[in-house]
């Protein structure tokens, strides 16, 4: 019987020919492609009683740079991991880093893009999607994010409760994480792609993966997103309730109303009602699958 392979046998050889990398800093702004940034709705999070700021977490071939933020004198905190937009681990992540945190959890967002660039440096999407985000390879990144987890337990966090969000491209691939780490509890997927073309970089996408789902995937989509058609949506459904046990066990949430990025609150997409609806939605989820 033929046997799907795994994501580490997907690296393309050119990906760890580099034997050190360190990015110095993640940058506190916001990318330059995001502008206009919507000051007036951006949610602003303070570190009280956290403890905040950038890390260097052990990978196959570096030290690549993360934010975490975690409550300050709580033991053994459950895990979140939250994967950025294609803008990278901006403000915005960040803050939702804090947001994590003041609910208990150790919230860590790496920077997993380091290898490829610095998205926060280009000023058109496009350019982002051709140079950094199309180049990074989904097995480099389930195995950076292996590297925060492993971080984690190693600083006394519970990686037993451990979950998993994202935004936009972060959505996408918290549907693949939450494929590809059996000790994943939860994943909370925000508009994250669903389909898309396969290359040795994205060999497979969530559509292909249902039946390897192994921890229950919530989906928070929008119905006025042109760039994730509904039927694609819609045809996930079905194919959830035909996966694993896992996939049988995951929902997909619609706001109709909601265009892409409705949680992006720096930006003109933002939807006040839908995001706070969905960031309830997400702690619920947690706490359904122990987390």
């Amino acid at each position: 019987m033929k046997t799907e392979p795994e994501f580490d046998s997907l690296v393309p050889p050119q990906t760890f020919n580099r034997r050190s990398f360190l990015v110095t800093s993640l940058g506190a702004g916001f990318a330059i492609a995001t502008q206009p940034v919507m000051a007036q709705t951006a949610i602003k999070t303070d570190e009280v009683g956290l403890i905040a700021g950038e890390i260097q977490v052990p990978v196959k071939d570096g030290e690549m740079v993360a934010y975490r933020a975690m409550p300050g004198g709580l033991p053994r905190p459950p895990v979140v991991l939250v994967v950025s937009e294609i803008f990278g681990a901006h403000e915005y992540i960040r803050d939702t880093c804090r947001r994590l945190a003041k609910l208990g959890y150790c919230a860590i967002a790496p920077d997993l893009f380091a290898r490829q660039g610095d998205p926060r440096q280009i000023a058109s999407i496009p350019e982002i999607l051709e140079k950094i985000t199309n180049k990074t390879p989904d097995a480099q990144v389930m195995s950076d994010l292996d590297a925060c987890v492993a971080w984690a337990a190693s600083k006394g966090a519970d990686t037993g409760r451990l979950a998993v969000t994202g935004f936009c491209w972060g959505g996408r691939i918290t549907w693949l994480y939450s494929t590809h780490n059996p000790g994943v509890k939860a994943g909370v997927a925000w508009y994250g792609r669903l389909v898309g073309p396969v290359n040795d970089f994205t060999p497979r996408h969530p559509t292909d993966l249902v039946g390897q789902l192994k921890a229950p995937v919530l989906g928070l989509y929008g119905g006025l997103d042109t760039g994730i058609p509904l039927e694609t949506v819609e045809a996930m459904e079905k194919a959830l309730q035909q996966g694993s046990a896992a996939a049988k066990a995951s929902e997909i949430h619609l706001y109709d109303n909601a265009p892409h990025a409705f949680h992006a609150d720096y930006r003109p997409s933002y939807r006040k009602e839908e995001a706070e609806d969905g960031w309830k939605r997400m702690l619920a989820w947690f706490r359904k699958n122990g987390v």
